[in-house]
């Protein structure tokens, strides 16, 4: 590891907020006994290259929680980040802002990582972190491969389709070419910014934007109950898959 790695300051930071509309308190619902919460601060705890994990909450049982695992949460969430529209982007924005304000501290690196991916594991972490420091850019998402092309969706309107891309609509699936561009999405398991660039785009989605893959079997993420139960379903098929 070279020496400006080991001088980096990097803040791990968990948005767990109780208010989820589409699954209520969801962040503290347990899978396999432990909660999706106390995973991720598991998953976070046995990583060397950390300088601080915090956990940013509204809620007193989600704080209570976190702290209860060895876990500083430092402030509780203001109430405009506790509801839509305020997403991810505002409150780690917030928590940046909070460590200088309050305490005078600045972090060079961000990483976010979120309760509702409960299959990432602590080697994505790590490995998402050096393949950001290898190719030297400001923006890291993890991302899984489309299962189904959008290149091929259909547009429904008054009961009638047309495609979405026509140039492609005959192009994917068994007919794939070799020029079909490979699509994936953003699966929310580990995003890792350059404070700095993330402060000046206030946003993640900044460019050059590099990718860490997962598979699709690690890379569910929780919105909803179905979605929670598919979670179950898979742990208790897939050895291993929970760590």
């Amino acid at each position: 590891m070279s020496d400006s790695a080991t001088s980096e300051r990097i803040l791990v930071l968990i948005p767990a907020k109780a208010g989820s509309v589409r699954l209520p308190r969801k962040n503290i619902r347990p899978l396999n006994g432990v909660s999706l919460l106390e995973r991720t601060i598991k998953r976070a705890q046995v990583l060397d290259f950390v300088t601080r994990i915090c956990v940013s909450t509204e809620d007193e049982e989600v704080a209570r929680q976190a702290t209860d695992l060895g876990i500083e949460v430092p402030f509780m969430r203001p109430d405009r980040l506790a509801r839509d529209p305020a997403g991810v982007v505002d409150v780690a924005l917030h928590a940046l802002d909070w460590f200088f304000e309050q305490r005078g501290e600045t972090y060079d690196t961000l990483i976010i990582l979120l309760p509702t991916s409960p299959f990432c594991c602590a080697k994505d972490v790590s490995e998402a972190l050096s393949l950001y420091r290898d190719k030297q850019v400001e923006f890291l998402m993890s991302v899984a491969r489309e299962v189904h092309s959008p290149l091929s969706s259909l547009i429904l309107r008054n009961g009638e389709l047309s495609p979405l891309h026509p140039e492609w609509i005959n192009s994917t699936g068994a007919k794939a070419a070799g020029d079909v561009p490979v699509l994936v999405r953003a699966n929310g398991a580990v995003t890792i910014v350059n404070v700095k660039a993330f402060k000046r785009e206030q946003n993640y989605y900044g460019y050059p934007l590099a990718a860490y893959e997962m598979p699709w079997e690690r890379s569910i993420d929780i919105d909803t109950e179905l979605d929670f139960q598919f979670a179950e379903f898979l742990a208790s098929r897939i050895d291993g898959l929970l760590e």
